[in-house]
């Protein structure tokens, strides 16, 4: 793989992703509905690419609502996280994501949420990752 991206002209940031721009399709069921997938472009900065923790890492907050993130694992090709919010919003998120090379990824985030026993959220969102080139 190095030497096809070397071949490319590709230098992956230091244990991160190619910084630049990304076309990011999004697929999503919403309590048990299919969203038409959506794909977007995100451009990266080498800071971004470089931290994937905080890149993909979630930001949730909410009124009366505390968040804290109980599992964290990161290897060289993998992400997971796991995060627990209670208060009057009750949430729990988990996510694992793949970085099969510098200029592909792939993730696979599932929330459940609860205002008091009533589950109100059952969402998996799935990501896949493209690196297109430099940001414009």
């Amino acid at each position: 793989m190095t030497a096809v991206c070397a071949g490319l002209g590709i230098a992956m940031a230091a244990d991160g992703i190619q910084p630049g721009l990304w076309k990011i399709t999004t697929s999503l069921v919403n309590n048990g509905i299919r969203v038409p997938a959506q794909t977007k472009p995100r451009c990266l900065t080498a800071e971004q690419a470089t931290d994937l923790a905080d890149t993909f890492s979630p930001r949730f907050g909410g009124v009366n609502t505390t968040c804290e993130r109980t599992q964290y694992a990161k290897t060289d090709r993998k992400l997971t996280w796991r995060l627990e919010c209670r208060g009057q919003f009750n949430m729990d998120s988990v996510a694992e994501f793949t970085f099969f090379s510098p200029i592909r990824y792939a993730a696979v985030i599932a929330t459940k949420g609860w205002m008091g026993n009533q589950q109100m959220i059952d969402t998996q969102v799935t990501l896949e990752g493209e690196y297109v080139g430099a940001c414009q």
